[in-house]
């Protein structure tokens, strides 16, 4: 293993704990994934361990087929997924996947959350959009992912009646798009409990993402 393989590892190991603590998953669901530079490798989340179990070593190897290549547990159920998604999106650095409860009612629902709010627009450039039915353990949710967020600009889809899959050039890119999937898709949905809720007008969802694109914080 190189030194860089490790690094990666830790890495996503420690941003494990952003997701129960932003409250995106229960029990040992969720996982997050991030692809190794310059290989067709990446790391991810072994299957079924406790976050709280958590350490370097349960961060795993695997081709971009989802095979295990490095460590001695085996991966998530979802590393073909994952892998497919590195294939077909060769700027995608990392993934994360949740079960977070406001943004997989959504899923669930089958219905895109609308873009209804400037940090909406902000950060996913419109609706955050719902991709297929697909069962675990194969590439064929990627494959929903991948067909989902083409010609979109948000980094994340609603995999209906399953959850979240949120993509980023890192990790951190990842997870956080991940949190604020989760918050955007509880604070429409209350908006919704009050009545009636309008998008926003198309030019503007473009003039607020790029700003925050190409504006916001420090370059």
């Amino acid at each position: 293993m190189t030194d860089a393989v490790a690094a990666l590892r830790r890495e996503v190991c420690a941003l494990h704990a952003e997701l129960p603590r932003n409250g995106l998953v229960a029990w040992t669901s969720g996982n997050i994934s991030a692809r190794v530079p310059d290989e067709d490798l990446m790391v991810i989340k072994a299957s079924g361990v406790a976050y709280d179990d958590l350490d370097p070593d349960a961060i795993v190897v695997c081709d971009l087929g989802g095979e295990l290549v490095e460590g001695e547990l085996q991966p998530s159920s979802d590393a073909a997924t994952h892998g497919f998604v590195y294939r077909e999106m060769p700027d995608v650095g990392a993934v994360a996947h949740t079960h977070s409860a406001y943004a997989t009612a959504w899923a669930i629902h089958g219905e895109p959350i609308p873009c209804v709010m400037t940090a909406m627009a902000d950060e996913f450039g419109g609706e955050i959009p719902v991709g297929p039915f697909a069962l675990i353990g194969d590439e064929e949710i990627g494959r929903g992912v991948v067909e989902t967020l083409a010609g979109h600009r948000s980094p994340a889809v609603l995999m209906r009646a399953h959850g979240v899959f949120a993509v980023g050039a890192t990790p951190r890119d990842a997870v956080k798009s991940a949190v604020m999937c989760e918050d955007v898709a509880r604070t429409v949905h209350l908006a919704r409990a009050l009545g009636p809720v309008e998008p926003l007008e198309p030019h503007h969802i473009d003039a607020l993402w790029e700003r925050y694109q190409n504006v916001y914080g420090q370059r």
